[in-house]
């Protein structure tokens, strides 16, 4: 197992055992980033909630799969990832509509600035950058998003990605142009609409 340090191999060996103390102290570093990957995937607490918690049994349950060809952590978010995508092609199946919980968590899309710039008009202004862009997002098709929220919002390397996603890098590096494109095309009809 190339990726991993002696307490991951330990707790990973222990939680093959069935220890769930271990898979907890294993997991731990992880659920955050897990939970904003489901979150922004399928944009609504509660389910990010729901397939968060599903995919950590998936992991606690398939460790024995685990062969160490990847970080742990790569495997991980690819299983929290590819449950997103289960989740929302079921979704589309039974076509059930969600509204949008937009700011719920306050989250953040990767948006630099310089920080003198607090001024509560500013503030405001940044708020509903950050909205257009998660809407933007939402319009994207679920390999887009998917591919969008690892890169751009997570910050995961290409190679990361290619893991989780079980691809090349240069798969990925089309994958991401492509849905760059096409987040800049949503984006720029909307700023049209609005001028």
């Amino acid at each position: 197992m190339k990726h991993l340090n002696r307490q991951e191999i330990s707790l990973i060996e222990k939680t093959r055992q069935g220890d769930i103390d271990s898979f907890e102290k294993l997991i731990e570093p992880y659920q955050k980033k897990a939970f904003n990957i489901a979150y922004r995937m399928l944009s609504n607490i509660e389910d990010a909630n729901d397939i968060t918690q599903e995919a950590l049994l998936k992991i606690f349950r398939s460790v024995d799969k685990f062969q160490g060809k990847s970080s742990f952590s790569t495997w991980v978010y690819s299983i929290v990832s590819n449950s997103c995508i289960d989740f929302i092609r079921k979704q589309k199946k039974n076509q059930v509509v969600y509204l949008e919980q937009q700011g719920a968590t306050g989250e953040n899309y990767r948006i630099e600035v310089a920080d003198e710039m607090n001024t509560p008009e500013y503030l405001f202004e940044k708020k509903e950058i950050q909205n257009i862009i998660h809407e933007a997002i939402n319009q994207l098709n679920v390999d887009q998003k998917e591919i969008i929220i690892l890169r751009d919002i997570n910050g995961f390397s290409y190679q990361e990605i290619a893991n989780i996603l079980k691809c090349s890098e240069g798969t990925v590096k089309s994958r991401i142009n492509r849905a760059r494109g096409k987040l800049k095309k949503i984006l720029l009809t909307k700023e049209l609409q609005q001028a």
